[in-house]
């Protein structure tokens, strides 16, 4: 059987030692990619900007595709350990730092700064302009909207939806910050210009309307405080060591 790869690596980027590349990946513009990386096949790294796209439309561009988007592209920059897995674009102008994690089918828009031993679920959306502090884990289909800021050890379960708009569509967009150690529950929507603070808990399925003060534990719609996050951690505790089915 003859296996053939198809790829495109743009002229002015890089790749580290033992890094691997999948079939039908494309590197555009200055990429820098780490050692010992894990490039999936149909992998986007460095794609261009909306505006460079209709620049590309409107200026009358001749040539192979990937050629005239390697010549525009900024590239982005991937750490060292990276796991890319199949069907992830990153837009260029982004910063992934080492030991990042992603799960199939991400998106990740230009402007993002992803720190390290980060994990990013399947299907996700991050949608430009966007920082994660270190070990921060967003599970499946979150998404994150521009001027979200995230801090470290913050975990996000699947199909959070962040917001930045509090009049849609308006010309005012907002930012809304996630401090250290927050743990956001599945369904939750978070809506704009609020702070959750340091080490809150988000209960799943939540409408948050308004800053969540630190250490507290909030739930419904809107959210409001049911306990604090050493109370929490007491439940988490005995949950854990209860072994009976189904859970009481």
């Amino acid at each position: 059987m003859i296996v053939i790869s198809i790829r495109f690596i743009g002229k002015n980027t890089s790749v580290g030692n033992g890094t691997v590349l999948g079939n039908n990946v494309k590197i555009y513009g200055s990429t820098r990619i780490g050692s010992n990386g894990f490039i999936d096949n149909n992998v986007v790294i460095g794609y261009i900007t909306q505006d460079k796209l209709l620049k590309i439309i409107r200026s009358g561009y001749a040539g192979l595709l990937d050629e005239i988007i390697d010549d525009i592209s900024s590239g982005a920059s991937i750490g060292n350990n990276v796991i890319i897995r199949s069907g992830t674009t990153i837009y260029e102008d982004t910063s992934i730092e080492d030991d990042v994690i992603f799960g199939h089918n991400v998106l990740i828009r230009e402007r993002t700064v992803i720190r390290s031993r980060c994990k990013i679920g399947t299907g996700t959306v991050i949608d430009g302009n966007v920082d994660v502090g270190m070990n921060t884990i967003i599970q499946t289909y979150v998404y994150i909207p521009p001027k979200v800021r995230i801090g470290s050890n913050v975990f996000i379960a699947p199909r959070v939806v962040f917001t930045n708009d509090r009049y849609p569509p308006s010309r005012r967009i907002i930012e809304t910050i996630i401090e250290d150690g927050v743990v956001i529950g599945a369904n939750t929507i978070v809506t704009p210009g609020i702070v959750i603070g340091k080490e809150a808990v988000i209960a799943a399925g939540s409408v948050v309307t308004k800053s969540v003060e630190p250490y507290t534990v909030v739930a419904g719609i809107p959210a409001k405080p049911i306990m604090s996050r050493d109370e929490y951690e007491e439940k988490k505790k005995k949950y854990e060591l209860n072994h009976i089915f189904p859970y009481r």
